[in-house]
């Protein structure tokens, strides 16, 4: 499922990253190679203020951006690890156009084991791509990379498997030219993610249900995070998105 919609205006928001520029590329040996890319609009020159270009400068690198959806009392997965509770049965046109236009954007999905095993078990199935057509081509179609010490191969298509040293194969992937990153679900990642300040944004939606139990996305933190809100939306189902960037 995709991340902020293209039509909220603000930067460049496309299929719940902000877009620096229009690339495209594959995945090769667990690397993104760009094949294209058209010079983005907004060019820095020698009148531009220089705060503004110390901000256009930071949005170089490519964003790491979470996605999550949690209950009312913060978890993201249930007591038994699953995340079908945060499907909102309360009707909303508004809310399905979010997730349409957050699947047709673009993006780099990122995912641990347990995720990835959940959304390949789901999305190419004539069920998934019967009821939620939009959300499953976009979710099929798009580069995925996974991380995992215990899977053998990654056999949904259009995924990468990466085994060893997450945290630095990430600070690579953030160095390099191509499309933003979007973690799903996956505690796994953001967590040490979290730990090391590699994560840009966390967009989270406030489903309106209690779990009682279950486990946080942030499990494991060690360290107090301070986020400042940068943008909000409430559904008229009762989804409430969130999203936050390190306030420093």
């Amino acid at each position: 499922m995709g991340v902020l919609d293209g039509d909220q205006g603000e930067e460049g928001v496309r299929g719940g990253v902000r877009q620096k520029s229009d690339c495209s590329g594959q995945m090769s040996g667990g690397r993104w190679q760009q094949t294209e890319c058209r010079m983005p609009t907004g060019i820095t020159n020698k009148n531009t203020p220089l705060t503004e270009r110390r901000r256009r400068g930071r949005r170089n690198m490519r964003r790491l951006v979470v996605f999550n959806s949690v209950s009312l009392d913060g978890y993201f997965v249930d007591i038994n690890g699953d995340m079908r509770w945060a499907h909102n049965a309360n009707k909303d046109e508004g809310w399905d156009k979010f997730v349409s236009a957050n699947a047709s954007g673009g993006g780099l999905l990122l995912f641990g084991r347990v995720t990835y095993e959940m959304m390949a078990g789901f999305w190419p199935t004539p069920m998934a791509i019967q009821n939620y057509p939009i959300v499953a081509e976009g979710m099929n179609k798009l580069p995925k990379v996974v991380f995992s010490r215990t899977l053998d191969k990654a056999s949904w298509n259009n995924t990468t498997l990466i085994k060893d040293n997450m945290v630095s194969a990430i600070r690579t992937m953030k160095s390099e030219p191509g499309l933003d990153m979007v973690i799903l679900g996956s505690g796994s990642l953001v967590a040490p993610l979290t730990q090391e300040h590699l994560i840009d944004e966390y967009q989270v939606v406030v489903i309106p249900v209690v779990l009682g139990k279950g486990r946080t996305m942030f499990d494991g933190i060690k360290e107090r995070l301070s986020l400042k809100l940068i943008k909000s939306r409430t559904f008229d189902n009762g989804n409430v998105l969130l999203c936050y960037e390190p306030s420093v």
